[in-house]
């Protein structure tokens, strides 16, 4: 079975979100739903693991995460979906005594085989002699995908995203965890029309690593894009109070639910952005929609 079994929908709905906030400086807010392409591989999740399985051809595929990967829930789903086996190397061996959270225990519903690493050698997963062992021992002829699925073929399946909003859309903004979906939405604009990454983790590495995977995808930079690094509220995962207040504002204001550690800082960062005078008056700015609470 492949993945075009799975019946994803896409083009994912482009609704406009009436926000006087944003109205007063002439700014329409597009919401790229992209939390609607599939239920089980939710947002940018299918776009960036479809050509993975493709070239896994129903090999085991072996990947990384956290222990709340969005990634590793949405691979453990596609190999149910399909019909695959799955391998979750997750960082923290300390947790491979403690009942799994529901994130995990999700995975392993689905099948996906967990594996827990500690924190030391985690960090050292893409080096050659690491990720070797970790091959020998778990699944030698497993396929392997990058953490949050970021890679070339990641890339290229996102350059659809860009393509998708081509006429559609001025600016577009996208939260990133390791960046492989602005790297490809980047490249599928139109020209003229420029994106605007926003990281959830803190620590400025990220520019360097996507310009690394649009060279690997594409053999060069392309596209228009930037990051704002000032909106990751302290780092992965953290939802001050204030963010909360945003967030659960957002929703009551829109009926659209929204993903904390990813969708709510992207949201803030475009409101904060209008309010600075960043977009023309007359600009139609789309905040892709990654994920679900």
């Amino acid at each position: 079975m492949t993945p075009e079994a799975l019946a994803p929908r896409l083009p994912s709905p482009l609704e406009e979100a009436e926000d006087e906030r944003f109205a007063r400086h002439g700014v329409r807010l597009l919401l790229k739903r992209d939390d609607l392409i599939h239920p089980d591989l939710v947002g940018n999740k299918w776009r960036k693991l479809v050509l993975n399985l493709e070239a896994a051809a129903g090999r085991p595929v072996l990947t990384f995460g956290g222990a709340y990967s969005n990634h590793l829930r949405a691979t453990a789903a596609a190999g149910r979906l399909l019909g695959f086996p799955t391998i979750g190397v997750v960082r923290g061996d300390e947790l491979a005594g403690r009942p799994l959270n529901p994130s995990l225990a999700q995975c392993a519903a689905d099948g996906m085989r967990l594996h827990f690493l500690d924190r030391s050698t985690y960090r050292r997963k893409s080096s050659p002699d690491v990720l070797a062992g970790l091959l020998e021992s778990l699944c030698p002829d497993a396929y392997v995908v990058p953490e949050g699925g970021s890679n070339s073929l990641a890339v290229q399946g996102c350059t659809a995203l860009g393509e998708e909003l081509r006429g559609a859309a001025d600016v577009v903004g996208v939260a990133c965890g390791t960046g492989g979906t602005l790297a490809g939405l980047a490249a599928g604009l139109a020209p003229g029309r420029r994106a605007i990454g926003v990281p959830v983790l803190k620590g400025g590495f990220l520019e360097a690593e996507i310009r690394a995977l649009q060279r690997t995808a594409f053999g060069e930079v392309r596209g228009d894009w930037t990051l704002d690094d000032r909106f990751h509220f302290g780092g992965y995962a953290r939802v001050p109070a204030e963010l909360e207040a945003f967030a659960r504002d957002f929703e009551e204001r829109h009926g659209v639910g929204v993903e904390r550690v990813y969708v709510a800082k992207l949201l803030y960062a475009l409101l904060r952005l209008a309010q600075e005078g960043a977009f023309e008056r007359g600009s139609r700015v789309a905040a892709v929609i990654t994920g679900r609470p």
